[in-house]
């Protein structure tokens, strides 16, 4: 495993050294799970933006006051990250907290807790797509090369979070019971609000007709990406440049197949087929 300049090595993962610090990581091991907290998780470029702006209404009993006010970072941060120390102490009850963490480096305090899980699942060819503009427009992570390159390096897991499969199976875990909900980001474009009656029947609360009404027509792409508080304009240039690539670029399904020649698709595919083989997990892409 290679570590750069841009990435620290925690437990076997490569993460962005911009976000995450031994002192936020001693934060993850050590965090004091509840059981009301509510865990939004996903492997890059998933849906994770999209859950800060779901989660938070959805707990609160539609307000949308927090996803106009508060950055996405701190209304429902990274657990792993650094501002989780800053403001998830001061949150009231029930915290909405977001991870990219595998199962295995949660903290101790989780496997022992009520605490529910929200996991979001995208086809991989779109997170590898919208994960390799995201490293062109990023000044924090590493130069993408070609996309055959960064194909290559996340099919072989040398890249920030590892391998999307090991991430995938690591949450399907029979530990968790009816602690977890799967969902996948793919279903969330279809019937927004379809997803989010089963998100709110999961966690065991209920919104009015136009309470959930606010949340879908708040939580769609095209009102998120002119959001400042979910569109990532506040971050300074120099860190994230949004004239390369907008953090929020597109917001769609199947824009792989811009990105994807038949060579490499049928190599991709076929390494993705063989590491979940076996599993018994069936994604609505996998028939494509």
């Amino acid at each position: 495993m290679e570590v750069s300049e841009f990435n620290l090595l925690y437990k076997g993962f490569l993460l962005p050294k911009l976000a995450h610090t031994e002192e936020s990581l001693q934060y993850l091991e050590n965090f004091k799970v509840k059981d009301d907290d509510v865990f939004a998780v996903t492997y890059p470029k998933s849906g994770t933006t999209w859950m800060q702006n779901i989660l938070p209404p959805l707990l609160n009993g539609g307000d949308l006051t927090p996803v106009q006010t508060v950055p996405n970072w701190d209304r429902a941060p990274w657990l792993e990250e650094i501002r989780a120390a800053v403001v998830l102490e001061e949150r009231p009850s029930p915290r909405a907290i977001v991870s990219h963490m595998p199962y295995r480096l949660m903290p101790s305090s989780f496997y022992k807790s009520k605490a529910k899980v929200i996991y979001v699942a995208r086809n991989p060819k779109d997170v590898i797509v919208s994960s390799y503009h995201f490293h062109k427009m990023a000044s924090f992570l590493e130069d993408p090369g070609t996309f055959d390159d960064f194909v290559n390096k996340f099919l072989s897991g040398e890249i920030v979070f590892g391998k999307w499969s090991d991430h995938i199976k690591s949450w399907r875990n029979p530990e968790l019971k009816d602690r977890i909900l799967y969902v996948t980001y793919e279903e969330m474009l279809q019937d927004l609000r379809g997803v989010l009656c089963r998100m709110l029947k999961f966690l065991g609360r209920e919104l009015s007709t136009e309470a959930l009404d606010r949340v879908v027509s708040n939580s769609t792409f095209k009102n998120m990406k002119t959001n400042k508080m979910s569109n990532y304009t506040m971050v300074p240039q120099e860190i994230m440049d949004n004239n390369k690539s907008a953090f929020l670029r597109k917001g769609v399904a199947g824009d792989w197949k811009n990105f994807f020649s038949p060579e490499l698709d049928a190599k991709f595919t076929a390494v993705i087929r063989e590491e979940m083989k076996g599993t018994n997990i069936k994604f609505p892409w996998d028939e494509e």
